[in-house]
C-alpha cells in the first residue's frame, strides 16, 4: 500500500498548475492525504472533488480560505471524523481520521504557532488531544498511521540553518520538539528515520527568498506510526522532492 502526504497549500492552485493531477497519475497512490486544502468541498469540481478512481473525504475550516484537509482512497473507508475524541479542534478543518481495514488513518494539519503566545498555546493543547486519541487508539487494539504537516521540525538534523537562528522560534520550540519525542516514546515511530539517518532532508522550504533551490528548508512534513506497523514500513523514496506547486514536497509511506 502507498500512502502520499502533501501539504499542497492549497487545493485550486496545485489543480490549476496540473500538479495534482500529475501525482494521482504518475505516483498512483492508494491513498493521498493533502493539508492547507483552503477550500471547501463545494468549491471543487470534477476531478479535483471526485478523482477517477478514488472516494474523497474532506474537512474545512469555518472561515473561508483557510486550513482544510483532504483524504483521497481507492477503497471506501470503514467511518470518518473531523475531531479528536471529546475535543472541540475540528472547527479550523485540520483533523480527517479514516478508518480503513488495517489501521486509522490521521491525516492532520497541525497548527502554527509563529502569529502569537495564544496561537503557541492552541498548538500544545492540539499536540496533546492528538497524543491522547491516538495512543488510546493503540490501546483499543488498532494500529495507527499518523501523517500530515507537523510545523515541527524534530531535532537539528531536520532543519538547514544552525539551530541557534531557530532557538526561539515557533516550530523549533523545545516544547515543541519535547512533543514529537513524547509521540515516540509513546511507541510511534518516524518512519523517515527509519531508514535515513543522516541531515540534507527537507520537505518544506521558504518560497519568497526561493530557498528550495539551495536546499534551505526544514523537515516539518512526517508519517508516524506505532509499533505493530514497523515491520511492514518499506524502504521508499520517502521525500518526493521533484514534485513542486506548493512551498511543500509530498511525502511518501509504502507498506508492505
Amino acid at each position: 500500500m502507498k500512502i502520499i502526504s502533501w501539504n499542497v497549500n492549497g487545493i485550486r492552485a496545485v489543480a490549476r498548475k496540473g500538479t495534482l493531477q500529475e501525482v494521482f497519475l504518475h505516483e498512483q497512490p492508494d491513498v493521498l492525504c493533502l493539508q492547507e486544502t483552503k477550500a471547501h468541498p463545494d468549491q471543487l469540481t470534477g476531478n479535483t472533488r471526485h478523482p477517477k478512481g478514488y472516494f474523497s473525504y474532506f474537512s474545512w475550516a469555518e472561515r473561508k480560505g483557510y486550513s482544510g484537509v483532504a483524504t483521497f482512497s481507492r477503497d471506501e473507508v470503514i467511518s470518518v471524523r473531523t475531531d479528536f475524541t471529546d475535543t472541540h479542534f475540528g472547527n479550523e478543518g485540520r483533523i480527517l481520521v479514516t478508518e480503513h481495514p488495517e489501521f486509522l488513518l490521521y491525516n492532520i494539519y497541525f497548527p502554527n504557532g509563529k502569529a502569537s503566545g495564544e496561537r503557541l498555546s492552541y498548538k500544545m493543547a492540539f499536540y496533546e488531544a492528538c497524543l491522547r486519541d491516538a495512543a488510546a487508539q493503540v490501546e483499543s487494539g488498532n494500529n495507527v498511521i499518523i501523517c500530515g504537516d507537523v510545523n515541527t521540525a524534530h531535532t537539528e538534523l531536520d532543519l538547514a540553518r544552525p539551530p541557534k537562528e531557530n532557538a526561539k522560534v515557533s516550530g523549533f520550540l523545545p516544547e515543541e520538539r519535547a512533543w514529537i519525542d513524547r509521540l515516540i516514546d509513546a511507541g510511534f515511530a518516524d518512519t523517515f528515520r527509519l531508514f535515513e539517518k543522516d541531515g540534507g532532508h527537507y520537505s518544506w522550504w521558504d518560497l519568497k527568498s526561493r530557498a528550495r533551490e539551495r536546499n534551505v528548508g526544514w523537515r516539518i512534513d512526517y508519517f508516524f506510526v506505532n509499533e505493530a506497523l514497523l515491520d511492514r514500513v518499506a524502504a521508499s523514496p520517502p521525500i518526493l522532492t521533484d514534485i513542486y506547486g506548493s512551498d511543500h514536497c509530498p511525502i511518501c509511506l509504502k507498506l508492505l
